[in-house]
C-alpha cells in the first residue's frame, strides 16, 4: 500500500486508525515531556528549583512515547530499509525478501512485548518504584505493550500481504 492513499475499509483501515490512536497518544505523552522539561528548566535557571525527578519523568515517558510510535511507521512501511544488496533483484525476489524481512520484525516486537509485559508484571508485583520520584515503575512498563502488540499485528498483517496470502487494501 502506498503511504499517501489511505483505505477506506476492512482490516488496513481498522490498523490504520489504531496506528493513529496510538501515535497520538504517544504525541500527548511527548507534549508533556517537554512541558515538563521546560518547566524544570525555568525552574532550574530562575528559581534554583527544577522538577525533582524530571529526568526520570523523562525517561519513562520516553519509552513510552517510542513504543506508541513504533505501530504507525511500521504501518506506513517507514522504518529504515537498507537495501544495498537487493536493488537489483527481480519483484518476486524483492516481495518474498519483504516477506521475511518483515516477518522477522514481527516476531522480534511479539518477543519484547512479551517480555515487556511480563517483565511489567513482575515489577508490580515486586513493588519497584523510581528512585526520587517513587513512581510505580510497572506504569510505563504496562503502558509500552499496547504499542508493542499493535506492531506485531501490523506485521503479521504485512507479512501475509507480502505473500499474497490476504489482499493489500488500496482506496
Amino acid at each position: 500500500m502506498n503511504e499517501n492513499k489511505t483505505p477506506t475499509h476492512g482490516v488496513d483501515r481498522v490498523l490504520q486508525r489504531l496506528c493513529d490512536a496510538s501515535a497520538t497518544i504517544g504525541g500527548v505523552v511527548l507534549v508533556a515531556i517537554a512541558c515538563v522539561t521546560v518547566v524544570s528548566v525555568i525552574g532550574r535557571a530562575f528559581f534554583s528549583h527544577p522538577i525533582l525527578g524530571d529526568v526520570e519523568l523523562v525517561q519513562l515517558g520516553c519509552a513510552v512515547v517510542v513504543a506508541s510510535f513504533l505501530p504507525y511507521t511500521q504501518f506506513r512501511n517507514a522504518n529504515i530499509i537498507v537495501d544495498f544488496f537487493t536493488s537489483n533483484v527481480s519483484e518476486n525476489t524483492q516481495t518474498k525478501l519483504d516477506a521475511f524481512g518483515t516477518l522477522l520484525y514481527t516476531l522480534v516486537m511479539a518477543l519484547v512485548a512479551w517480555r515487556v509485559a511480563v517483565g511489567g508484571v513482575d515489577i508490580r508485583a515486586s513493588q519497584e518504584t523510581s528512585m526520587l520520584m517513587a513512581l510505580p515503575l510497572w506504569i510505563p512498563y504496562m503502558l509500552m505493550v499496547p504499542g508493542l502488540v499493535l506492531c506485531s499485528v501490523i506485521g503479521f498483517v504485512q507479512t501475509l500481504q507480502h505473500l499474497g496470502l490476504i489482499a493489500k487494501e488500496e482506496v
